[in-house]
Order: C-alpha cells, then sequence, then structure tokens
C-alpha cells in the first residue's frame, strides 16, 4: 500500500527536525569537549617551564576564563550586527585562520625571574589564543543559531549549554584516565588538531541547516511565556551585575577550594580535576529543562553543608571522626581514610555552592533572543573571579584567604538577600552584626590570653548563631565568616608564619614542644631545625641535620661513600633547596650548588631568624634561581660528583625532572663514577620503577634504598624516605652495591618509559595503592 503524501512529508520533515537538532548537538558538544581537552593538555605542556607548580593550573584558569570572555562577547556582537547568514560565514573564516595555527606547541623561552603568572598568560595568548578563542566562541553563537531555525525546540536554546558541559565534562575526566596514560603529547596534538578539522565542518553544517531551513528572528518557547524568565525584555544592568556576581563567586571558588585542599588537607595529584568537573555537572543540572536536582533542594541544604565546612575548618577533623566513627570505626585509625572523607567534604560543599549560584542563573536566565548578552555577563563573572582568586588574591594575602571570604560570599548568593522587613529585625541583624564586629576587635586585642578551650566555645557561640540566622543570607555569612576569622587568627597565635608566592603557601612554624622549626608546604615538609634543647635552652652554632639528610640516611651513605672514594674535594649540585639542610654535609674544600625555582624559599633559606643551614655552613653558596632542567643544563659538563634530586612533593610533582630527558642531562653532569641520588619519598604516587625506567632508557642502573636499616623517629624529625640512586655502572656504588639495604632495581618492561611527552600519574597512583598493580602498555 503506498505511503500518503502528506504522511511521507511529515515523515521527511522529522527527519530533517531530528538531523537538524542532531548536527548542532554535536558540533557544540565536540566543541565543548575541543575546549576542555586543550586545558589540560596544554597547561601539561607548559608546567616544566615552571617547575610544576599547582599555581600554573590556577593562571591557566584566569586565561581560560579571560578568553571565555572574549569569544562570548564576539558572539554577542557578530549576532547582534551581522546576525544569521552573515554570521555563518564570519566565524568560519575565523576558525580557519585558527586552523593554520595547528598543531599548536610552545617556544622555547624561559620564564623570567618574577612575574611568571603574567609571563605564562602570554604563553597561553600566543600559543593557544585563536583556537581557544574560537571554540569559546561556539557555544553561544551555535545556540543563537539554533534559535533562529524552525525547530519546534528553537524557543529555548538553552538544553544546548546542558549538552555542550556534558561535552565538557566527560573530555576532562577522561583526559587523566584514558588519554594521557594512552597517548603521548605529540600524538594527542595531532588528534587534536584532526577533531578541530571534524568541528569545522560540523560548524558548517549547521550553517548550512540555518541558511537552507531560512532564519528567522529567536521566540520564545511556548512553556516557558509564563515564566519570570520569558519576561524580561531586555536585561538591564542591575540584571547583569546580577549575572556577573552569581557567576563569579563559583568561578572564584573553583580555584580556592583547589588551592585550600592541595595546600592545607592534602597534595593529592590531579586534585584539580575534581572540583572542575563538579563545577562543569552544576552547569549540567541547572540547564536542564528539568533538573536532576531542583533548585529549591540545592537552597534548603547549603547551610548545612556550609557549617558542617566550617566545623571541620575550624576543629580539624575531629567532629568528622567523631560522625565517621560511628559508622566505620576503623576508618578513624587510617589518616588517609580521613584525608579522603575531608576532601569529600570541601567538594561536596563547593558543588552545593556553585548549584545554588548557577541554579540562581538558570531561573533568572532572559528569553532566547537575549541570549548571548547572557553568557557574556556569566563569562564576565567567570573571569572577574579567576582574576580575583588566581592573580590578586595570592599577591594580597600570605595564605589561602579567599577560601573562608568565598564561603561567606556564596551564602549571600542564596536567594533573598534584603534587610528584614520588620523593625525588630532589622534591630536584631543590627544587633548581632554590632556584636561580631566588637567581638573581633576583642579578640584581636586580647586573643593571646585566650586558651583552647575559650576558643572553642567561642567559635560554637557563632556557629550557634548562624544556625539561628540560616534563612537570612546577610548575618548567616557574617556569622560564618567571623566563625573562620577567628580560626586562622587562633592558629597565627602559634607562631606560625605564611610566605605565599607564585609556587605556593610555605609556612614556618615552630613545634609544640618548641624544639624545632618547621618548614612546610602544605602537608609536606620541607625541612627541619632544632632550635632547642630537651631543656629548652636555644642551640647556637652548626645545626643538627634532620629530616632524611641525618648521619646514616641514605642521601648521607651516598656523600660518605664518594667522599670516601675520591680523593679530591667533592662537587655536589643540589635540586630543590627547601630549608638548605644537606649545605651542612659539605665540607670548607667543597663545591655544593644549588637550584631553586622558588625565590620565596630562597629568602626564607638565607634568613637567618629562621633557619641557620646557610648561615652557619655555607654562607656563600650559589643558589641557581630558575627551574633545574634549564638551568642545570647551563652547568659544564662532568661537573658533579653527586647531583641530588629534592624538588618532589605529593602534589603536583615536577614530571619533567623525572623523564629519560631530565636523566640524560643529569649524567651528562656527572663525573665519571658520579652518582644521581633522587628522593622519591611519597605518599601518593610509586616513583621508583619510573627512576629505574628512566635510568635504563640512558644505559644506567638503579639501586634503591628501603629505609630498613634505620627506625623512624618523628618526634624527633628524623624520617626514613624512599631513595633511588643512579649510575652510569654498578661498581660506581661502591660499598652501596654490596648493602642489603640498597637494592638493585630491574625495569618493568610493560611499563612506558616516562619521557617530556609521555608520563602517567594514575598509573603512579594505582601502583602506590596496589603494588601489585602494573601500568601496562595499551
Amino acid at each position: 500500500m503506498a505511503e500518503l503524501p502528506a504522511t511521507g512529508t511529515i515523515r521527511r520533515a522529522a527527519q530533517s527536525q531530528e538531523a537538524l537538532l542532531a548536527t548542532f548537538v554535536a558540533a557544540i558538544f565536540l566543541s565543548a569537549a575541543l575546549l576542555f581537552l586543550i586545558e589540560p593538555m596544554f597547561t601539561k605542556m607548559v608546567l616544566p617551564r615552571l617547575g610544576g607548580s599547582p599555581s600554573v593550573w590556577s593562571v591557566a584558569m584566569v586565561f581560560f576564563q579571560s578568553m571565555l570572555l572574549a569569544g562570548y562577547a564576539y558572539a554577542h556582537v557578530l549576532t547582534r550586527y551581522a546576525p544569521g547568514r552573515m554570521s555563518v560565514l564570519i566565524h568560519l573564516a575565523v576558525m580557519i585562520l585558527a586552523a593554520f595555527t595547528l598543531p599548536f606547541a610552545i617556544g622555547a623561552a624561559r620564564p623570567p625571574a618574577g612575574g611568571e603568572a603574567f609571563w605564562l598568560i602570554g604563553l597561553f595568548t600566543t600559543s593557544i589564543g585563536l583556537p581557544f578563542f574560537a571554540l569559546a566562541a561556539n557555544g553561544p553563537l551555535l545556540q543563537a543559531w539554533f534559535a533562529r531555525t524552525d525547530h519546534p525546540a528553537a524557543g529555548d536554546p538553552y538544553f544546548l549549554y546542558a549538552a555542550s558541559n556534558v561535552g565538557s565534562f566527560l573530555a576532562l575526566l577522561s583526559y587523566p584516565i584514558l588519554i594521557e596514560p594512552l597517548i603521548p603529547l605529540s600524538g594527542q596534538t595531532r588528534l587534536w588538531s584532526g577533531a578541530f578539522y571534524i568541528l569545522m565542518a560540523l560548524v558548517a553544517g549547521s550553517g548550512a541547516l540555518l541558511w537552507r531551513t531560512g532564519e528567522r528572528r529567536p521566540r520564545p518557547a511556548l512553556a516557558d511565556r509564563d515564566t519570570e524568565a520569558a519576561r524580561i525584555d531586555a536585561p538591564s544592568w542591575r540584571d547583569g551585575l546580577r549575572w556577573c556576581a552569581l557567576a563569579a563567586v563559583p568561578a572564584a571558588l573553583l580555584i580556592a577550594v583547589t588551592a585550600h585542599i592541595s595546600t592545607d588537607v592534602a597534595a593529592v595529584p590531579l586534585l584539580w580535576v575534581v572540583p572542575l568537573a563538579l563545577y562543569l555537572l552544576t552547569f549540567v543540572i541547572v540547564f536542564q529543562r528539568a533538573p536532576l536536582l531542583p533548585h529549591w533542594l540545592a537552597v534548603g541544604v547549603q547551610p548545612l553543608f556550609i557549617l558542617a565546612l566550617v566545623v571541620v575548618v575550624v576543629f580539624d577533623l575531629q567532629p568528622l571522626k567523631s560522625i565517621v566513627g560511628l559508622f566505620f570505626p576503623e576508618a578513624v585509625l587510617d589518616p588517609v581514610k580521613a584525608i579522603i572523607a575531608v576532601i569529600a567534604l570541601h567538594c561536596a560543599a563547593f558543588f552545593v555552592n556553585a548549584l545554588v549560584c548557577h541554579g540562581e542563573l538558570a531561573r533568572q536566565r532572559p528569553a532566547a533572543r537575549h541570549l548571548t548578552i547572557f553568557y557574556l555577563w556569566i563569562a564576565a563573572g567567570g573571569m572577574i573571579g579567576g582574576i580575583a582568586a588566581g592573580l590578586i588574591a595570592p599577591r594580597v594575602f600570605n595564605w589561602v584567604a579567599e577560601y573562608p571570604i568565598l564561603i561567606a560570599l556564596a551564602a549571600l548568593c542564596r536567594p533573598g538577600l534584603t534587610l528584614p522587613a520588620h523593625r525588630q529585625g532589622r534591630y536584631l541583624m543590627l544587633g548581632a552584626l554590632a556584636a561580631i564586629v566588637l567581638f573581633m576587635i576583642a579578640f584581636d586585642r586580647f586573643h593571646p590570653d585566650f586558651e583552647e578551650t575559650s576558643f572553642d566555645w567561642m567559635v560554637g557561640a557563632f556557629l550557634v548563631a548562624a544556625v539561628l540566622f540560616w534563612r537570612a543570607p546577610l548575618p548567616f555569612a557574617a556569622a560564618v565568616a567571623v566563625a573562620l576569622f577567628i580560626d586562622h587568627t587562633y592558629v597565627d597565635v602559634a607562631g606560625t608564619t605564611s610566605v605565599r608566592s607564585f609556587f605556593g603557601v610555605h609556612k614556618i612554624a615552630d613545634s609544640e614542644d618548641g624544639q624545632f622549626r618547621v618548614l612546610s608546604h602544605g602537608t609536606t615538609l620541607h625541612g627541619a631545625e632544632r632550635i632547642r634543647d630537651a631543656n629548652g635552652s636555644p642551640v647556637s652554632g652548626r645545626p643538627d641535620i634532620l629530616m632524611y639528610y641525618y648521619d646514616g640516611s641514605a642521601m648521607a651513605q651516598v656523600m660518605d661513600m664518594v667522599r670516601g672514594r675520591n680523593a679530591a674535594p667533592l662537587r655536589y649540585a643540589v635540586v630543590g633547596l627547601g630549608a638548605g639542610s644537606l649545605a651542612c654535609r659539605s665540607r670548607p674544600a667543597d663545591i655544593v650548588h644549588y637550584y631553586e625555582i622558588d625565590p620565596a624559599i630562597i629568602h626564607i633559606a638565607r634568613d637567618s631568624g629562621l633557619f641557620h643551614f646557610l648561615s652557619a655552613c655555607r654562607p656563600d653558596v650559589p643558589i641557581m634561581l630558575g627551574d633545574a632542567r634549564l638551568t642545570l643544563a647551563d652547568a659544564p659538563d662532568g661537573a658533579y660528583d653527586i647531583i641530588y634530586v629534592d624538588a618532589f612533593t605529593s602534589d603536583a610533582i615536577p614530571i619533567h625532572l623525572i623523564t629519560r630527558e631530565a636523566m640524560a642531562i643529569y649524567l651528562r653532569k656527572l663525573s665519571p663514577h658520579g652518582i644521581v641520588v633522587v628522593h622519591i619519598s611519597n605518599r601518593f604516587l610509586e616513583l621508583a620503577s619510573v627512576v629505574a625506567g628512566i635510568a635504563a632508557a640512558n644505559g644506567a642502573v638503579t639501586r634503591l634504598h628501603d629505609g630498613s636499616d634505620f627506625v623512624e623517629k618523628a618526634s624527633e624529625y628524623l624520617f626514613v624516605g624512599t631513595v633511588a640512586a643512579v649510575a652510569r655502572d654498578n661498581a660506581d656504588f661502591g660499598a652501596l652495591a654490596r648493602s642489603d639495604y640498597w637494592a638493585l632495581q630491574t625495569p618493568d618492561l610493560s611499563q612506558w618509559v616516562w619521557t617530556d611527552d609521555y608520563s602517567n600519574i594514575v598509573g603512579a597512583v594505582i601502583r602506590q595503592i596496589r603494588p601489585a598493580a602494573k601500568e601496562g602498555e595499551p
């Protein structure tokens, strides 16, 4: 039976509409995926130039937010002054121009000794600026095109924004799990370039569909004509500033929570992925036609998460340990599980706060004809938040102060930010705020006499006040801010000094018994010195060598062996200054050179009021400022008998210092029988097999010290570290080769050798968690 003409026409029209929607969704999805693939990919390429600093990611986020604003502004101008078909031609020309810059790469320029953030932004702009700009414009531009088509859903194209963020979310998660472990950087850039060409075809196809269907003015969706969003005619400046603020707070909070967790909670590799993924997920949720989590629920639970976060920050882990201990008693005894629980709480609180802010954005979104200006205000807020947290805060505060500030600001983003309607309510709120201010003044004046019990009661009182005002954003935010302020002030009373630089927050504090002074970067110790003896008397003279450098430690064993073998004075280099402990292992005739990337660390180590290793042992020691890969390469070949590589922490380790190419540089700078000593102690990464692999790739041999010849004494700051020694020949290890505590390492042939083009952090994490697990080659 022949198909009725009308039925066939309807079916073809439906298929045409499906093809139109599929093309636009595919273009937006792929564009967002490429946008969030290039971010970690290019950041990884840049990391070696700046010592693997976590701040590289913060500054990268500032660049991405700024370029996103530029792309959105371009899309808005194009939609307003050259709408429809003309915008298709112009944007395709921009994408073709961007394609000529592919595949992207970085030049050979070295970063300056200061102003690293601005140098980094310039490098990003010149290397990937144009492709990123074109990708940033695709989201709002394609949605504006879709709104001009004859598709039934064209009246409310905001669901495409959710599709965009799904692409971003999946791309971000896939990079460390699938792409980085399986594809070298050079292959990643080629694949990315190929996907960009496919995207150009999809954008051209979307433009052709707009051209074919005949453009029309965007119209409000039938279902939304009675909503507040559709009634907004022309957004005012007040609307725009409100959108800007609602976008700025979570964007800044994203950077701040990442900095706080990686600095003050635990230096966990790839931690930045989790908050950013949650940030994207909130956009996916709130801009769906039927949100998975209703906005009223996020608003309702936000105060609970903020209060829980404040309690854990102020009272350390004790409340969380008590709660977890009720259900999982064994978890309380496991510090790793406790840290994971704290990180989970920080991330959950960030997710809820971002969900509230973005939910308010979705609730207040304008009609489709104002779509591009809406996204422009959002991008402006994201850039402002990124600059505030990524560039301004590190220069203004010597600790991660932006985090508690933004927690309070997130509370102000709740709906209902107004003064109480009744006079009694206003008086009550003003009285509470006045009491808070007076308390801050009194606390600042008398806090040296406060005891810990008094401190707990005071903070508890403000938390009770926060509970009483949890429905009123202004007093609730004020009570939360003061509780966090008191906590930080009380911590400062204990004698902690913070120094913040591009490379992190460094803290100098005395131990509770007053016998030691400790230098730490977040939760990682970088130096310790005894300043008083057991009787409390000040210690003078040459400092005792502690941490991982004491007599009999693996570091000392290598130096003693080489010194005993060589007739001439020792020549050694140290990558990573810390407090300068290894300087006190030298003798007057020895040649000692330090390589350090952070000017703040140099200032701390040279300050005799803080540490005395350099001033007492080698006050004139040369310290080469800059990344060790670059500065050490300038040293003469064969210049050192020992090279100590001691620049690793537990977070964003400088991967470029443990690659095949890096090991080649170290071996080239060694004397004929010299040794490279790599300190690889790490709570989260297994790096011994990595060192064995890069050494074998250079024809060298590796031995690993297992630490079983010494009992760790944490109270005395004497630690057993994981140390790998590399030499050209096994005979170069001398007495170490006959020691039961220096095991010969056999390279794992199933593991890919780490190079400047390839590394696998996830594999190293898995091996540390499950030593039997192997990082297999695909």
